[in-house]
């Protein structure tokens, strides 16, 4: 029974991500959470979840030409240290999962107000780079990406959430020449090593359940691809503010309390 109901919270929180387009760690810990899961175990488990699901995302980018490897790169030399030396912290500063739960219950709730706020503020965002399709190609080292890297390895490490919607916020505010088909491939090419490290380090932390992690990608996978089918038949602009209420009330729940 207990892998069934798993099973059917993968398939609810797949349809959600399919249909809104909104990463499913802003959706999935807190759930977990809510159904009675520890934070170091909801958060571990679910950036496997997110390595594997947006895996086959990464792939068919890349294969489209999507992807700017360049800045996508430049991402992944600040998160992916910062993720391992985040893990390494978390060992040697608080010792078990008890002693730093508060920690990541405080980063997962300000992680989901920020997504919240990036949701809300979507097409203001996206008016800074719409029209200006002009293809970037960047060749040198940026110190602005880096030092985004940083904080995302840090924040996503200690949350599992904001490899998506965060990275892409950043992606639209340092590269508005980008095209919304570049700023997504690239996200998602950063997003998987990221959430993959991340969740390597709370492997070795002990904090992966792969009971939990198969039962829910079972539910999603389909789930993911037929609320993608069904999306356009439900507009996004009544979906998202609920949304983002929802990800606000629950941020406050985590960061505050």
């Amino acid at each position: 029974m207990e892998i069934l109901f798993l099973i059917l919270t993968g398939a609810t929180i797949g349809m959600i991500v399919g249909l809104t387009g909104v990463g499913g760690g802003a959706l999935m810990t807190p759930a977990l959470l809510l159904f009675g899961f520890p934070p170091h175990i909801a958060i571990g488990t679910d950036l496997w979840f997110a390595a594997l699901t947006k895996s086959g995302g990464m792939i068919a980018h890349n294969r489209k030409g999507h992807v700017n490897w360049r800045i996508a790169l430049n991402l992944a030399y600040g998160s992916l240290p910062a993720a391992i030396v985040t893990g390494f912290a978390l060992a040697f500063w608080f010792g078990s999962a008890e002693h730093y739960a508060n920690l990541l219950t405080t980063a997962l709730g300000f992680m989901l107000i920020l997504t919240s706020i990036v949701l809300l503020l979507r097409k203001k965002l996206s008016q800074l780079y719409l029209g200006k399709s002009k293809a970037v190609d960047d060749h040198r080292f940026s110190k602005k990406l880096w030092l985004a890297g940083v904080i995302l390895g840090v924040l996503v490490t200690l949350s599992s959430v904001g490899a998506g919607a965060i990275g892409t916020a950043v992606l639209m505010i340092l590269y508005p020449r980008l095209l919304p088909k570049q700023i997504v491939g690239t996200d998602i090419a950063h997003a998987v090593p990221l959430t993959l490290i991340a969740g390597t380090v709370h492997l070795y932390l002990g904090n992966v359940d792969f009971k939990l992690l198969f039962a829910l990608l079972i539910g999603s996978l389909p789930a993911i691809y037929l609320g993608t089918a069904l999306s356009s038949r439900i507009p996004g602009k009544f979906l998202h503010p609920i949304l983002a209420s929802l990800l606000m009330l629950l941020g406050m729940k985590y960061a505050i309390f």
